[in-house]
């Protein structure tokens, strides 16, 4: 059971895939141009889409997120790439930000789960743009202030977005939010 950690060229995509092996959870790091055969040769369990300065540098996560199968779980420009795939819209930030946060979690679901609803949770943010518009399918996992669309998921598929980077330090519960995911790969076979 192996997690793919795809490197849309972030700051962050390395210490994605340090957080998963911290947590004992199987995970390579890839780059943004394999192919979808390349891909389901590593027989994945997951993918994360990692970060990064523009859709316009995210390679093949696009294709990643209209042909897998697997769960997917987006990061910050990760979740950029799955509204755009699913026809939301992204844009500038209102506020562009890069600092901790307090969002609050409105359906705690499968990757917050155990951490409850209507509950603040600090994260590090650190993005310039984010999700305008919520694609359709989709419903808002939790909010912020600054920002409408902080996590998101799909409604029938098991596809994830958060705007917020769980895997540093600075984000509460960011580990929780992995080992979260984790179990949803766990359960459904790719």
């Amino acid at each position: 059971m192996k997690i793919l950690v795809v490197n849309n060229h972030g700051q962050y995509n390395h210490r994605i895939y340090r957080t998963l092996s911290y947590l004992n959870i199987s995970s390579e790091l890839i780059p943004n141009s394999l192919s979808i055969d390349e891909i389901n040769e590593r027989n994945p369990t997951g993918i994360v889409l990692g970060g990064g300065p523009s859709v316009e540098m995210s390679g093949n996560s696009l294709e990643y997120v209209k042909k897998l199968d697997c769960p997917i779980l987006g990061i910050c420009l990760g979740h950029q790439i799955i509204a755009k795939t699913f026809g939301g819209e992204i844009g500038p930030a209102g506020n562009e930000s890069y600092a901790q946060i307090e969002i609050v979690i409105e359906d705690e679901n499968d990757i917050f789960k155990g951490l409850g609803s209507d509950v603040k949770m600090k994260v590090w943010a650190s993005h310039k743009d984010e999700v305008k518009k919520l694609p359709e399918d989709f419903k808002i996992l939790a909010s912020s202030s600054i920002c409408e669309i902080e996590a998101m998921k799909h409604n029938k598929k098991p596809i994830y977005g958060v705007q917020f980077h769980p895997e540093v330090f600075h984000t509460e519960n960011g580990p929780k939010v992995f080992e979260n995911f984790f179990e949803v790969c766990k359960s459904i076979k790719c």
